[in-house]
């Protein structure tokens, strides 16, 4: 059994492991991983990609700025969560605010020093970063639009980072990028749904707020239905294996999606959209796989 230190040490992980959203982080690092292996550098032996050591260094900057990065936007919205995620709110409260400044610093600072092993380059990268997260959390958020659009770059800016590095310009990387996009923006309208009432609470701007839930359903739809342009580039111009799977079945995904939207009207619905969306992104990341795994087999050694 557990002494009442150790329970007590127990919960003070599990606080701030929610707090910097461990499983996002991790979920983060997998992802870069498999894109550099199967995309971004798909002409280069796994081993050599796998054991790059500039490789590790940006992923470990990466997951130092997105930890960081959760941990200050939960320092700005710790009054607006408890309106809208009590539960994990409480959990997230049995860690200090100062102990979450003094590691978001800390974190920050690990960030540059592993960027720095890569190249000055790198340093300005994550440095640019650093700053970009702060500035979103303290004002950007709050303003229609802008704070989506941001959000939305911002998540897919670690990405960034390991295409810099490999420098592979194909047309294919961009396009999935942009389908990319596109979900993680409906990903954050969506979000702003949900969170309505602490928002609203706050003084948030956010589109629902500023334009309406109408207005915001009519964009979610414009989105989903822009998503069919990558994807039908996808299907029919660049060779993605048995990923197209993964494609035909988000079409139908989103479907359901728009026929959910457009008949929901409280927070529990915006939830089950979200996390549709959410499961889209992380089936996303792991369909991958299905380029072509004989290939990958082969570039083991």
């Amino acid at each position: 059994m557990f002494s009442r230190k150790h329970k007590h040490i127990l919960l003070k992980f599990f606080s701030m492991f929610s707090v910097v959203r461990g499983y996002n982080v991790l979920m983060v690092v997998v992802a870069q991983y498999v894109t550099a292996v199967y995309i971004l550098a798909h002409d280069k032996p796994v081993r050599a990609v796998v054991f790059d050591l500039n490789l590790f260094m940006l992923v470990l900057a990466s997951s130092a700025t997105i930890a960081g990065g959760y941990i200050i936007n939960n320092f700005y919205d710790s009054e607006k969560d408890l309106i809208n995620r009590p539960n994990k709110s409480m959990l997230d409260r049995l860690v200090s605010q100062n102990t979450k400044l003094s590691l978001y610093f800390v974190l920050n600072f690990l960030a540059v020093v592993m960027a720095s092993y890569v190249s000055f380059k790198a340093v300005v990268f994550f440095t640019l970063y650093i700053f970009s997260i702060w500035l979103y959390s303290h004002k950007l958020k709050k303003l229609p639009f802008v704070g989506n659009l941001t959000s939305a770059v911002l998540t897919i800016t670690p990405f960034f980072a390991i295409f810099m590095y490999y420098k592979n310009f194909e047309h294919v990387i961009f396009v999935h990028a942009t389908y990319l996009f596109l979900i993680i923006s409906m990903r954050e309208l969506t979000k702003d749904l949900e969170t309505i009432p602490g928002d609203l609470a706050q003084g948030y701007k956010t589109i629902p707020i500023a334009y309406g839930e109408k207005y915001s359903k009519i964009m979610l739809t414009v989105l989903a239905l822009l998503t069919l342009v990558p994807v039908y580039f996808l299907l029919t111009k660049y060779n993605i294996g048995h990923m197209y799977y993964f494609f035909y079945a988000t079409m139908f995904l989103l479907a359901i999606f728009l026929v959910l939207l457009w008949n929901s009207n409280s927070k529990k619905h915006y939830l089950i959209l979200h996390n549709i969306l959410k499961f889209i992104i992380l089936s996303g990341v792991l369909s991958v796989l299905l380029i072509d795994v004989n290939v990958v087999l082969n570039r083991l050694f």
